[in-house]
């Protein structure tokens, strides 16, 4: 079992879903996040001060799967999230020790089935 971890850009999250969805994954946990990376960013001039903003939008997609839909998982995010410029975003994958599925009691690889 891992966990996948996706920081995509905002506009990427309706092309990423899809590219999931048509790679039989349709489990996920979506969040809103803020975030820095090689972009470093933008400064604006807002009532006559320059602000740097370098917490930049983006979103971030967990994803709990199985062993055998890892790599699935993985090329679908990066099918639908890549651009080719900087700020396309990032994939983690980390082994997931343990998950219960709370309704059933079902534990392992049957509870994220």
């Amino acid at each position: 079992m891992k966990l996948v971890i996706a920081i995509i850009r905002p506009e990427a999250l309706d092309n990423v879903k899809q590219s999931l969805f048509d790679a039989e994954i349709h489990k996920m946990t979506v969040h809103n996040v803020r975030g820095c990376g090689q972009q470093k960013g933008y400064t604006e001039n807002y009532r006559g001060s320059i602000n740097t903003v370098n917490l930049l939008p983006k979103v971030r997609v967990e994803i709990a799967v199985n062993d055998p839909y890892v790599q699935p998982t993985i090329d679908a995010i990066i099918r639908a999230a890549r651009s080719g410029s900087i700020g396309d975003g990032k994939i983690f994958v980390l082994p997931v020790e343990r998950c219960i599925r709370i309704r059933t009691g079902e534990e392992g690889g049957d509870a994220i089935g």
